[in-house]
């Protein structure tokens, strides 16, 4: 299994940006997906899961009501919607998934993207 993180880049305070994750070499319905970010000098952080069928998600404190989390099965793709992004937010943004697992920690999920980067800044 392998997955490719894509759609990352250079957005100024309060902009969009949506990010993808392509999974192949499995059915994406067979997977928990989550993504993570890690700013410099900071540990991964949790950002935002979604179940093996989609019906349920989970996000990261900071970053409630701003991001979505979402699942293309049919693309074998899901997604983070990220709206009004903050400096803050500036990190490596990570795709992650498990057949069995699902969490807030990095240890719960085997297959990890490349990651792409989300730069916030005016």
């Amino acid at each position: 299994v392998q997955l490719q993180a894509s759609g990352g880049g250079l957005v100024p305070p309060g902009d969009s940006l949506m990010l993808s994750c392509t999974l192949s070499g499995g059915r994406l319905s067979d997977y928990a997906m989550a993504w993570f970010r890690q700013a410099p000098g900071k540990e991964r952080e949790f950002v935002a899961s979604i179940t093996w069928t989609g019906g349920s998600v989970d996000y990261g404190d900071s970053v409630k009501g701003r991001f979505s989390i979402f699942r293309n099965s049919g693309k074998n793709t899901f997604h983070l919607r990220m709206r009004s992004l903050k400096p803050d937010d500036t990190a490596v943004y990570y795709c992650a998934a498990d057949r069995v697992r699902i969490g807030v920690s990095v240890t719960e999920y085997d297959y990890w993207g490349q990651g792409t980067q989300v730069t916030v800044s005016s």
